[in-house]
């Protein structure tokens, strides 16, 4: 490890007055369950970290304008056991409790999984599919950015120089809507998965699907939306003929490369079932929810 210099702000604004005064050389760190790792392996070589662990206020899972805001420096652990979200959003405690191990969820945070934006993530999963927006802050005041806006490309994010990830909010569902999330582990439980899919329906007392969304993960240069897929949805009711569209559509957005994890064309296959997998498992939520 290399020599730097560390420091733990007190307020926000002192802590986005150090990012901007170190410049290029400087990291915030929250976790650091990836940027200790990058650090280690010469990737990232900041001579000043900037700690926001002392910052009041941004742990907090809280309810605000008709949803929950859930603070960045708040740990996978906090969001997975938080009441608040397992009763209201329920699939996004589900998701935090299969990332990795308890070790890593109770370290790694909300805002830091973001902000390093490796696709590879399972969080950023079901938050496209829950149309999360990300609150950004920076000298200049804050600003909100639709997740499906905020990863540019890989390991690349809409944050611009000096600004920080300060929360992420979500919207309560409405009636009629559920989500469901499934991945693959070709492994471990600590390993990336080799393809995660999350899918959010929702429902007319018919059980025609007015809105849709499917978020995709480990199949691109960042997490990913199956627009297409959504759109030959909504407006159907639920059949396998309609499952084996969304699949075809889900198949021809994403980008896979190969790793030990899987070949490129096995990835894509799996995209598929795993599109059908997550839209019947939402649906069938979705569908108990209007009973």
């Amino acid at each position: 490890m290399h020599a730097f210099d560390y420091t733990a702000p007190e307020s926000l604004a002192s802590a986005l007055a150090e990012l901007e005064e170190a410049g290029d050389e400087g990291k915030v760190i929250a976790g650091g369950t990836a940027l200790m790792i990058l650090m280690m392996q010469r990737l990232v070589r900041p001579t000043r970290l900037i700690s926001l662990r002392r910052l009041p206020g941004l742990g907090r899972i809280e309810v605000v304008d008709g949803g929950v805001r859930i603070g960045a420096l708040a740990t996978h652990r906090d969001v997975e056991t938080s009441p608040l979200i397992r009763s209201r959003i329920p699939v996004l405690a589900e998701t935090l409790s299969r990332v990795a191990t308890l070790r890593i969820r109770n370290v790694a945070t909300i805002g830091g999984c973001l902000a390093h934006a490796d696709p590879n993530q399972d969080p950023p999963v079901t938050l496209l599919a829950l149309d999360a927006r990300v609150r950004i802050a920076g000298r200049q005041g804050e600003r909100q950015v639709a997740l499906d806006e905020f990863f540019v490309d890989y390991y690349q994010t809409a944050l611009r120089p000096g600004e920080v990830v300060v929360a992420v909010d979500v919207a309560f569902p409405a009636p009629g809507n559920a989500s469901a999330f499934h991945k693959f582990l070709p492994r471990t439980a600590d390993d990336y998965a080799t393809v995660a899919v999350a899918a959010t329906v929702t429902l007319t007392p018919e059980g025609v699907c007015r809105e849709a969304r499917i978020g995709l993960g480990a199949l691109g240069p960042t997490p990913l939306r199956a627009r297409d897929a959504e759109a030959i949805v909504i407006g159907e009711r639920l059949s396998d003929r309609l499952l084996a569209a969304a699949s075809e559509a889900a198949i021809r957005v994403v980008d896979p490369i190969a790793d030990p994890r899987g070949s490129a064309e096995y990835k894509r296959q799996m995209a598929g079932v795993f599109v059908r997998r997550a839209l019947r498992g939402a649906w069938d939520r979705a569908s108990r929810e209007a009973a």
